[in-house]
Order: structure tokens, then sequence, then C-alpha cells
């Protein structure tokens, strides 16, 4: 490759999304499934569900390199926020500045609303004891 097209190739605008390679290093978010075998090509939903709804905030920060802002919030929308907690959308609300409107609907959804009271007072309880 010539010095021309070395340049040339720099001054490409990069892709919204770079594949992040091997995934070893978020090997403590997929107990139940070989870790190893996870590509990010295959397994991409998988692992982003993940990582918003469990993982650490390094496994987030890695997310944010791995993945355009722009995709982030696609990927959201289109899950309608599935699995995220109401503290978790709030947070990407504003980061991605997702839709009020829509926000709001999946929060105040019934079946969403179930699983959040139960599992906030689950929490309370196992702080109590």
């Amino acid at each position: 490759m010539d010095l021309e097209q070395s340049v040339r190739d720099r001054r490409r605008p990069r892709p919204a999304t770079r594949p992040p390679g091997d995934l070893p290093h978020l090997a403590h978010l997929f107990w139940e499934y070989e870790a190893e075998a996870l590509t990010w090509e295959r397994d991409r939903d998988l692992v982003i569900g993940k990582i918003l709804t469990v993982g650490t905030w390094s496994d987030i920060r890695w997310l944010r390199g791995a993945l355009a802002a722009p995709a982030l919030r696609r990927w959201i929308l289109r899950a309608r926020g599935r699995g995220l907690s109401p503290q978790q959308m709030r947070y990407w609300q504003l980061v991605l500045d997702l839709p009020d409107d829509e926000v709001e609907a999946w929060l105040s959804d019934p079946a969403r609303r179930i699983w959040h009271r139960r599992t906030r007072r689950g929490a309370a309880r196992s702080r109590a004891y």
C-alpha cells in the first residue's frame, strides 16, 4: 500500500459500528451460555441486551465504543426498552434522546409494572435480612 492510499483510507468515514472481535471479557454476563461460542456478528442482540440490563459500567463503556449512539438508540426503540428497569430506561432516555411519549408508554404498560413492582419489593425484603 502506498502513502496516498493510506491517507485516503484514513479520510474515509468510519462505519457506525465496528466489530468488537471476540467477547471473552464479557463472559461474566453469559453464565447460561457457552460464552466462548458467542460472536458479535451472530449474537449482537443478545450481547446488547445483556450489557444494558446487567452489565457493569465498564461493559456499558465497551458497548458505547462498539456501537454508535444512533444504532444503540434504534436497538432500544426496536426492543421497546424490554428488560430495562425504569431507572435504566430513564438514563437511556436522557443519553440517547428517546421520545418521551414512547418511554412513558413502555413504563406504564401494566405487564411491565407488575414485574417491576414484584422485583422492587423482593429487593427491599432481601435488604431487611
